[in-house]
């Protein structure tokens, strides 16, 4: 059997309380809830999908990453840049989150024999955290290409680093390779590191790096997939407010990504 499609990867959302079991601060200005249902389980999530989780006094739900899904818990990594994500942030254990999840597609699923990078910045790593454990179960040689400004920038690293290969790059060089992700040999082909030419790349992060990896990618004949981060209002596809401009038209981010193949973004 070949590569999933993207469509093959969209499922359908549930809307189910959550209650938080941790929470944690991986960095300034972040936070993490992991959380389990008040009820049954969680239903299947795929790596790539998100979550619109609802937040006190607000009509509009808020879009977030499904970081991980373990032992029943779904975990939610929260930049806290706004008043929703600021109502996250005071979140403690034992209080309850609304969710409508999993929505959008996930990463499609490579088969076992390709050799997959994963390229993240910012708050862009989250969703592969999952993918890379998902890659793992499957026996698909994988790595993890991670940017931010700093070292303190950097998340959950220790988490990604029980997974897989991680590669870091840092603006300030405080740790790993200087520079921004687009220039560390694995990425460029100038010093691929033991890991070797992948065959596909998974990128998730600001869009000028987005665009910049999948223009490295082009370059190379490498086939990427980007997880956008389009604004978006109600997650089911009724606002409009995260269309994308493809070479099909325009998309959806919300229902028919965020998962998208980057030949045909138009940026």
């Amino acid at each position: 059997m070949g590569q999933q499609t993207l469509g093959q990867a969209r499922r359908k959302g549930w809307i189910l309380d959550l209650r938080i079991t941790e929470r944690g601060e991986p960095a300034r200005g972040f936070v993490l809830l992991k959380a389990e249902p008040l009820e049954g389980r969680l239903p299947e999530c795929r790596p790539g999908q998100f979550a619109q989780l609802q937040t006190r006094g607000a009509f509009l739900r808020r879009p977030i990453s499904i970081h991980n899904v373990e032992a029943g818990r779904v975990w939610f990594l929260i930049q806290v840049v706004g008043e929703g994500s600021r109502w996250f942030a005071m979140l403690k254990e034992g209080d309850v989150l609304n969710a409508v999840m999993p929505l959008g597609n996930g990463f499609p699923m490579p088969v076992a024999g390709a050799r997959v990078l994963l390229v993240g910045g910012g708050v862009g790593v989250a969703p592969l955290l999952y993918q890379g454990r998902m890659l793992k179960q499957r026996g698909v040689d994988f790595a993890f290409l991670l940017g931010a400004r700093n070292r303190d920038a950097l998340l959950q690293l220790d988490e990604f680093r029980r997974v897989g290969r991680v590669f870091v790059t840092t603006e300030d060089g405080s740790e790993g390779t200087r520079g921004f992700v687009t220039q560390h040999g694995i990425l460029s082909g100038t010093d691929e590191a033991d890991f070797g030419t992948p065959t596909l790349i998974q990128t998730c992060g600001p869009t000028p790096m987005m665009r910049a990896v999948a223009q490295s990618a082009q370059s190379r004949g490498i086939r990427c997939q980007l997880s956008l981060e389009n604004r978006m209002a109600c997650g089911v596809g009724a606002c409009l407010c995260c269309v994308q401009q493809t070479k099909e038209g325009h998309k959806c981010v919300c229902t028919e990504g965020p998962v998208f193949e980057a030949q045909d973004i138009i940026f």
